[in-house]
């Protein structure tokens, strides 16, 4: 029997089930159709600065520690995988429009310069001299430095040569229930019948972390993301830019050699999977508004996919109500920016029985009810 079970197999669970190889654990990652997930869908923006909101302090001192492993991670994953990995560090624009966008930028400046986090109130004339392509109509700027990217499709899959090679088993199928014998989480059981045991069990399935009979109740829900990729963009952005445009937001990406992200709109509609022609629209719309050059580019997909939210907008870390089950879910917009200090946490939880000081605000009792078990 492993000594560990990792339900899912997106960023989040192939960080958590390497960094328990490596410490000597026996670990088995269960998932299928990785491409289903958001790991598959998200643009790698490694943002704890322009992500900061109001309200939200321990979880930006969250993702600021990730962010502080990131070199390293990165460094290690590809040491371990021999995989590419495309980490950017150009920093994040976030340009304004209108006297609306404006002011909120000024208001969003001064509360993250409160903090102590390093922005840089830009003019427009400033932005453009280091975004050549950014239009002659947006009205100012604020630069984070230390706000940077990765490709998050490369690093799933170097994440997956990765636990290989320390050991990690992968098993392919439908998880259909948590099994739990005598109030103790035990293992899986798959649609065709399988069983897999382990001494802990990881959840790690994002969206759908509430979905499997036998798990405690855990507020998390999915909220759909529209995105769409497109092609030809060698050259045309260093650094990520984010805008608000008349109060709509938008993101653009750069990644690989040539491929730009845009994204995400933010929808409350449960498990739906419809891009719509007004969410491309209004995408596109947005982006060539911000940089022109855009509407030249390819357009090569897009895709619809559930971020894992809950009320405070926080991940799910460490042990649950039910004996035996880890929680590692609920990272909403963070996913690929929390991979790391997850990873790591979650390791250090099952390995040594503690959980790391940053993390222990976001413990699934904050929200957690028990509920009646089977035996």
């Amino acid at each position: 029997m492993p000594d560990v079970v990792v339900a899912g197999g997106g960023l989040i669970g192939l960080a958590v089930a390497w960094r328990c190889a490596q410490r000597g654990l026996s670990v088995t990652v269960v998932g299928d159709r990785p491409a289903d997930g958001a790991s598959h869908a998200a643009a790698g923006m490694l943002a704890p600065v322009t992500e900061a909101g109001y309200g939200e302090e321990a979880l930006l001192a969250l993702c600021r520690a990730s962010l502080q492993r990131y070199p390293e991670f990165v460094a290690d994953v590809r040491r371990a995988s021999g995989v590419e990995i495309g980490l950017r560090t150009g920093g994040t624009l976030v340009v304004g429009f209108d006297a609306d966008d404006m002011r909120e930028l000024d208001a969003l400046h001064a509360f993250r310069t409160e903090l102590g986090l390093d922005t840089h109130r830009l003019t427009a004339s400033q932005a453009r001299g280091q975004e050549p392509a950014l239009t002659t109509r947006l009205r100012g700027a604020v630069f984070a430095p230390g706000d940077h990217s990765i490709d998050g499709r490369a690093l799933h899959g170097a994440l997956l040569v990765a636990a290989r090679e320390a050991g990690v088993r992968m098993v392919d199928g439908r998880i259909e229930a948590l099994l739990v014998d005598h109030h103790r989480a035990t293992g899986l059981r798959l649609r065709d019948g399988r069983e897999v045991l382990g001494e802990t069990v990881v959840l790690a399935l994002g969206a759908w972390s509430t979905l499997l009979p036998g798990l405690p109740d855990l507020p998390v829900r999915p909220v759909k993301g529209q995105i769409l990729r497109l092609r030809g963009a060698a050259g045309l952005l260093t650094a990520t830019v984010r805008a608000l445009v008349r109060g709509r937001s938008v993101y653009l990406v750069p990644y690989a050699t040539d491929g730009l992200i845009v994204g995400a709109t933010v929808e409350d509609r449960g498990f739906d999977v419809t891009v719509t022609a007004g969410a491309v629209h209004d995408l596109l719309c947005d982006a060539i508004e911000v940089v022109p050059d855009v509407g030249e580019l390819e357009l090569t997909e897009t895709l619809a996919r559930w971020r894992p939210g809950t009320p405070d907008n926080a991940p799910l870390l460490g042990p649950t109500a039910l004996p035996g089950l880890v929680a590692a879910t609920g990272h909403y917009r963070s996913g690929v920016l929390l991979a790391p200090l997850t990873g790591d946490a979650i390791a250090e939880l099952i390995a040594m029985g503690t959980l790391p000081a940053v993390a222990t605000p976001f413990l699934p009792a904050r929200f957690e009810t028990a509920r009646g078990y089977a035996t």
